[in-house]
């Protein structure tokens, strides 16, 4: 089976926190893999970040990372400075990501995360920056064994990529087998005309892949389809993560951020813990339907 996992923000309203006690917490519930924003690694000691992998490991969880790019640091940016020094704390943070051991980044990692501030009448320039900033980047993830995800999201959250096509078209530019896409529910079911049809089309470029239903809750609160995601998943042959990131409850900077402005759920650990024990068997059964066990 897919090893499944879930994004910490579910519970925590702000990017930094008390990492183990979410990677004993994904442990009881069931899950094989803790995700978080990668940025607060740039902020810690090398013994928390070592506490943090010792406790992963002793739980038999693995660690994922994820990243929404300040947009100080906009890689794809007309301004050579700004450009430059986000080549370097992207480079920084996957030298975090490969001394935890970690295998794996996604998310608006290849420009600033938000909608641009001013008209884009063509974007390909834009593109070709991100482009040739990720080829700087891309041979930091190489020498540290880290695969580099770049995330289709939808149009509120960026323009360089916002579809599966747009994803492989980016990647095919960059000549390194340490880069590769992620898919989300949540981006999918705004920017794409047909789910199942995005996700056959990526194929074996899908290498990590997020849950969320249309209105930002756990898969199955909301109307996307997932049968028809799960029989995508299945007709490329999909082995690989499969992370829930479910955003539900207002404040802090993941609410500010995510632009949540009411709780989606009811705002208590436990209730979210029974959420998220709840997507956790949702899946398991679709990966059982669709013969992907």
């Amino acid at each position: 089976m897919n090893k499944l996992g879930i994004f910490t923000n579910f519970w925590e309203r702000n990017w930094d926190f008390d990492h183990i006690k979410y990677v004993k917490k994904a442990k009881r519930i069931g899950f094989d893999i803790l995700e978080f924003q990668a940025q607060p690694l740039l902020e810690m000691t090398k013994e928390r970040m070592k506490d943090i992998k010792k406790a992963a490991d002793d739980e038999g969880i693995e660690l994922t990372y994820s990243l929404g790019l300040d947009p100080k640091y906009d890689v794809s940016s007309e301004d050579n400075s700004i450009r430059m020094a986000g080549i370097e704390y992207l480079k920084n943070i996957v030298e975090r990501i490969g001394f935890m051991d970690g295998e794996i980044i996604s998310g608006v990692s290849y420009a600033g995360w938000g909608s641009p501030n001013y008209v884009v009448d063509d974007k390909t320039p834009i593109v070709q920056r991100s482009i040739d900033s990720m080829r700087q980047i891309v041979k930091t993830a190489e020498d540290y064994g880290v695969t580099y995800c770049v995330e289709a999201v939808n149009r509120f959250e960026g323009c360089v990529i916002n579809t599966a096509q747009e994803a492989l078209d980016y990647i095919s530019q960059i000549d390194s087998r340490n880069i590769g896409v992620l898919l989300d529910t949540y981006h999918m079911n705004i920017e794409e005309n047909n789910i199942g049809d995005a996700i056959r089309l990526v194929g074996d470029k899908l290498t990590s892949f997020h849950t969320g239903d249309n209105n930002r809750r756990a898969p199955g609160r909301g109307h996307i389809n997932f049968d028809e995601i799960f029989q995508a998943l299945s007709d490329i042959n999909y082995k690989g993560r499969i992370v829930s990131e479910p955003f539900v409850q207002m404040g802090g900077e993941v609410g500010r951020d995510i632009k949540v402005w009411r709780n989606l759920d009811t705002p208590t650990e436990e209730f979210i813990d029974s959420e998220a024990a709840y997507l956790l068997k949702y899946t398991q059964d679709m990966l059982i339907k669709y013969g992907m066990v």
